[in-house]
């Protein structure tokens, strides 16, 4: 006991657990104590969750000095078991990433595009916070491996969160969700090795040919952005912005870094990473600029197109995010500026625990019938519930700015107390209003008529190689031989399968002729053989 009285009396000497608080922690006597944790409600010694003083934070409780420890001992049971669950379950993609707080301002006027509260005025500023990251390998693998990164920002508007979930390339591998799991699941490391294989993901491509658009941006320098602060963002799918006056277009979103993206070879990448503790080069970039007073800062445009737009009478489908939309026909609109001005204080917190959802819109923002955004609307939510629980919208990194009310009650981690009776809707007891401004209806939900018969069939389809051939053909010498060493690399895989590599060639030689010969040339001896057999060949 004699070790509890000098613990109990030092916490007195300091004003805190003889202030008459029942809790014993350090708010001053009179002062209300918080509804949500936080620093400032704290005190001088240390505490178990339950805040009673800890005797010894070093030593266990034992039956006698060299005893067998005694399971009484409340406090090591409860530092162990927090220990062995303060991880969450990493992000199924996007498990490597940083984030930074800052704000968006409206630079030009679009309201004739879009309601959108946070829109509606130049000059006007919101809260921001944003996440960037890889996409494919695991949380502790290096931020300098060629990949796609995301770019996540989570805008805290008087209408609610708007989350833009995006990524750093303007194209993506596929054109429905639903062929998503099996995409990650070839580029992620083989179940049997354990080892990312290029034999695979080409395996699995080879049966979406407009696949190579993406790869011709992923195999060129854009494959390996120079850290955050220089790195591109796109909304990749398509939405919807919808006006005061409810009148509709598709839209796709760009986000620019000032003064221009910057990339890294693949030699420079090795160097950046040994040079920066091995796989964090991105990461010390965006925390030191921003400690600095360096704040990155991006310019934010939109590109719109009628909603009733025949894919026949452009050549591709907008719906569809393996295209891009020709800007000389549909040009970047600048509508704002992102300045990420604040590093996060902890980063489980504020980092680790953000979530987002392309389907967290505010009115004058919806989604479109893009099928692999109608798919991530789903599939995102979901995930999010899995990862940190049902009530992660309450973590203070994700719960919104403005005032919000439904009838969502209790599961895990529900720590918002509700002194109410009525937890239902509509009633004549508690008169709630679904909308509080009936005008915000016409700009939430889009009024586009949809009919026809249910199909499981692909969008309208153009040319699959054409952007990509583009691209190819608009490479200077230098980019050209980097890219092409990067559909060698892959296509000489000594694992991969001669029926495979065929199609490969073949796509090549669509996208671009002069490529597809030089490649063929190129890989006419290599060692085809099979998955099983390491470097095997077969006549």
């Amino acid at each position: 006991m004699n070790g509890l009285k000098q613990v109990m009396a030092s916490a007195g000497s300091n004003g805190n657990a003889s202030n008459g608080n029942s809790n014993g922690g350090s708010y001053p006597m009179g002062k209300e104590t918080p509804k949500m944790p936080n620093a400032a409600f704290n005190t001088d010694t240390l505490t178990t969750n339950t805040g009673a003083p800890i005797v010894s934070n070093e030593f266990s409780l034992r039956a006698g000095n060299r005893g067998p420890v005694l399971l009484e001992d409340y406090h090591l049971l409860e530092k162990i078991g927090q220990f062995n669950r303060e991880k969450i379950p990493e992000r199924i993609v996007h498990a490597r990433g940083a984030g930074a707080h800052g704000y968006f301002e409206v630079t030009k006027d679009i309201t004739k595009y879009s309601a959108a509260d946070f829109l509606q005025s130049v000059g006007k500023k919101t809260p921001v916070t944003a996440r960037l990251s890889t996409v494919v390998h695991e949380k502790g693998s290096p931020e300098s491996l060629r990949d796609v990164r995301g770019f996540s920002v989570k805008f805290k508007t008087q209408h609610g969160n708007w989350d833009f979930v995006g990524n750093d390339i303007p194209v993506f591998f596929i054109r429905d969700g639903i062929q998503f799991v099996d995409l990650v699941h070839s580029l992620r490391p083989n179940p049997k090795t354990n080892i990312q294989e290029g034999w695979r993901i080409l395996d699995f491509l080879a049966h979406h040919p407009e696949s190579c658009h993406i790869l011709t941006w992923l195999f060129d320098n854009d494959g390996i952005p120079a850290n955050w602060r220089k790195m591109n963002g796109f909304g990749v799918n398509t939405f919807k912005l919808i006006n005061g006056a409810g009148e509709e277009h598709l839209c796709k979103f760009h986000c620019l870094p000032k003064g221009g993206a910057e990339f890294l070879t693949d030699d420079e990448a090795v160097m950046a990473g040994e040079k920066n503790m091995r796989h964090s080069h991105a990461t010390h970039d965006l925390y030191n600029a921003i400690a600095e007073g360096d704040y990155p800062e991006w310019t934010w445009y939109i590109q719109v197109m009628p909603v009733e737009t025949d894919p026949a009478s452009i050549g591709f489908d907008p719906l569809d995010d393996t295209k891009l939309w020709p800007e000389e026909e549909f040009p970047l609109i600048e509508f704002g500026r992102m300045v990420l001005d604040t590093n996060v204080k902890n980063y489980y917190s504020e980092v680790e625990s953000i979530a987002f959802d392309p389907g967290v819109t505010v009115p004058g923002i919806a989604v479109s019938n893009d099928p692999v955004l109608q798919t991530r609307v789903m599939a995102y939510a979901d995930a999010q519930r899995y990862r940190l629980g049902v009530n992660y919208q309450m973590l203070p990194v994700n719960i919104p700015v403005c005032p919000f009310h439904n009838n969502h009650n209790d599961g895990a981690m529900n720590y918002l107390i509700k002194d109410e009776e009525v937890n239902y809707w509509p009633s004549m007891t508690e008169k709630t209003a679904e909308a509080v401004h009936p005008e915000v209806a016409k700009t939430h939900v889009s009024k586009e008529q949809i009919s026809g018969v249910r199909v499981k069939e692909d969008l309208f389809v153009g040319d699959d190689y054409k952007q990509a051939g583009d691209r190819v053909r608009s490479m200077d010498k230098d980019r050209r031989e980097r890219f092409l060493e990067h559909v060698l690399g892959w296509l000489t895989d000594p694992k991969l399968t001669q029926e495979v590599r065929n199609v490969w060639l073949d796509i090549w030689t669509r996208v671009d002729a002069d490529l597809g010969a030089e490649v063929r040339d190129k890989v006419k001896d290599a060692p085809a053989g099979h998955p099983s057999k390491v470097g095997a060949t077969k006549a």
